[in-house]
């Protein structure tokens, strides 16, 4: 039975041989003329690289320029006899560079040059700095306090017909990000359209939708300034840049990664006025915090705050650090990534296989510093480090992954630490979440109902110390919210933490289990996170449903 002509098939297949064709050829007048050859399809190009040569010049010589090394510059070209060729490269002497010529096919020159059409979606701006201009911040901060008037600056910025279009929508997001002190801003493409969420509070919201042309065009607008590679869409890349912000910068950390429409873009908005917060501010308890400001200005020990991503783990070392710092005393920190820059402090990060949490510790501690911050404790040998240097004469700030203060000291013999040593060496575990709360002007009181109480007087049972528990627990408070507000402004940090003592030392060396370790460290009186959920929930400060999400109730 004859098989039915498939023309399309045919016509791909004869326009592979000619591609093939083409290539072949290119490559034996390379050699020819004793030029390397180079298949500009297979490259990744240098955006840096392209920018250098003006599109209307590298179309008349026929050229790209596709890689940078310092000043040294490898250049694609097409007919080495092309007049114009020479005013290119002679030019480029002139600015020190030193010009490498390839040999390429037309097919694959025509696709290097088709870059220059994302190249012009940027601005003057420089790559790597975005500049919010002060007029839309102060305007969209006056009135981009809801998602709703943001939504409204969108559409208007989306609509514009001038060349800025790309970058006003994109400084209408950032403005808007700003004003609703946004965390995270999420670009989700779908078949039809991309949404665009903000994370506020730490909670994500749908904001708006963007059309597939805009979204391209936003794409190569955020990859030029983050130094993300443009014609990579096949895998994950990261970046950064920098938005000024009255005279501030806000470092903007940038993650692309491929999807079935296009790649998900996900900017984490990095405000150096975060990690000026005091560590008074951050929502401690009175009692507890009265024993921190005693035990992080030990000359030996080690501090471990736990909790899952995003509780705020590395705000709270921050501040303690910056608390502690003083020019008498040596602190560095080995951070993966470096999301902070604080002064006076001496801070590395981890780079991939070369540089781990280990390798750098090891380093760290030739350093003779008075106190070292590991950014998290993520296997045996970090944690044996980390204890050996809190051990001999320094103070250890790290993370660990778990639930609750407790779990810290079953965590580390997991890790295939000697529980004879956590005495010695630990000698603070925190623990902590983050919880929205209650706007002021937007909350209302509400009387407890019965199984309101009894969960509550179950939850303070354990509590020690008697005096912390309020004489009247009658009403509780709850946000007042619209569609368009949550009645919620800020996030508070519920925490607990457990101080190493001489009985609590000798209990942890036969390596118990948690809720043994719980019962026995609940006589020190200091709250659970359950317990300090709950007395902010009677001061108004957050709501129950928000504690009862962040933490274990009992029912």
């Amino acid at each position: 039975m004859d098989l039915p002509f498939d023309p399309a098939g045919a016509d791909a297949k004869l326009a592979e041989v000619r591609e093939r064709e083409e290539e072949d050829v290119a490559r034996i007048l390379s050699e020819k003329y004793g030029i390397a050859y180079v298949n500009l399809a297979l490259k990744q190009i240098d955006n840096d690289a392209l920018r250098l040569i003006p599109e209307k010049a590298a179309r008349a010589a026929e050229v790209v320029a596709f890689a940078k090394t310092a000043k040294q510059l490898s250049l694609a070209v097409h007919n080495q006899n092309n007049p114009e060729l020479k005013k290119v490269t002679d030019d480029l002497t002139q600015r020190g560079f030193v010009p490498t010529i390839y040999l390429a096919s037309k097919k694959s020159l025509d696709k290097a040059l088709g870059r220059y059409r994302e190249l012009s979606l940027t601005t003057e701006s420089k790559p790597g700095v975005f500049t919010v201009n002060q007029e839309t911040l102060t305007k969209l901060t006056k009135t981009t306090a809801t998602r709703s008037t943001l939504q409204q600056e969108l559409d208007t910025a989306t609509t514009e017909k001038s060349l800025e279009r790309v970058s006003r929508i994109l400084e209408t997001i950032l403005a808007g990000a700003f004003a609703l002190r946004a965390s995270d801003i999420h670009f989700e493409p779908s078949e039809e359209k991309t949404l665009l969420r903000l994370r506020v509070d730490g909670l994500l919201s749908d904001t708006n939708f963007f059309d597939p042309a805009t979204y391209h065009q936003l794409n190569s607008r955020i990859k030029l300034l983050s130094g993300a590679k443009l014609n990579v869409t096949n895998q994950a890349q990261d970046g950064r840049f920098s938005v000024v912000r009255s005279g501030n910068q806000i470092e903007m950390r940038v993650s692309f990664i491929p999807g079935n429409y296009g790649e998900s873009i996900v900017m984490r908005i990095l405000d150096p006025e975060a990690t000026k917060v005091s560590y008074k501010e951050l929502g401690i308890h009175p009692k507890l915090l009265a024993r921190l400001e005693t035990e992080i200005r030990r000359p030996n020990g080690m501090l471990l705050t736990t909790g899952p991503t995003g509780s705020g783990k590395t705000t709270t070392l921050y501040s303690f650090l910056r608390e502690i710092h003083s020019p008498e005393t040596k602190i560095i920190t080995i951070e993966d990534p470096i999301e902070y820059h604080l002064d006076g402090i001496v801070q590395t990060q981890v780079e991939g296989q070369h540089y781990t949490f280990a390798e750098g510790l090891k380093s760290i501690v030739r350093q003779d510093p008075d106190i070292i911050m590991v950014g998290e404790i993520r296997d045996g040998e970090t944690a044996g480090i980390a204890i050996q240097a809190a051990l001999t004469g320094h103070f250890v700030f790290s993370t660990l992954h778990t639930n609750d203060a407790a779990g810290t000291f079953p965590r580390l013999a997991d890790l295939g630490m000697d529980p004879k040593s956590f005495g010695s060496a630990v000698t603070i575990s925190m623990a902590q979440r983050l919880v929205r709360k209650l706007d002021p002007t937007k909350k209302k009181e509400r009387p407890l109902t019965d199984a309101e109480k009894k969960m509550i007087a179950k939850v303070f049972e354990s509590l020690a110390d008697k005096t912390l528990i309020p004489e009247k627990i009658e009403t509780v408070w709850e946000p007042e919210g619209t569609d368009d507000e949550t009645g919620y402004k800020g996030r508070i940090g519920l925490y607990e933490a457990i101080f190493m003592d001489d009985e609590l030392a000798h209990f942890l060396r036969d390596n118990p289990p948690e809720n043994e370790i719980v019962k026995l460290v609940s006589r020190q009186g200091y709250p659970t996170m359950a317990q300090d959920g709950i007395l902010k929930a009677l001061a108004g400060i957050t709501s129950l449903s928000e504690v009862a999400a962040a933490v274990d109730l009992p029912h």
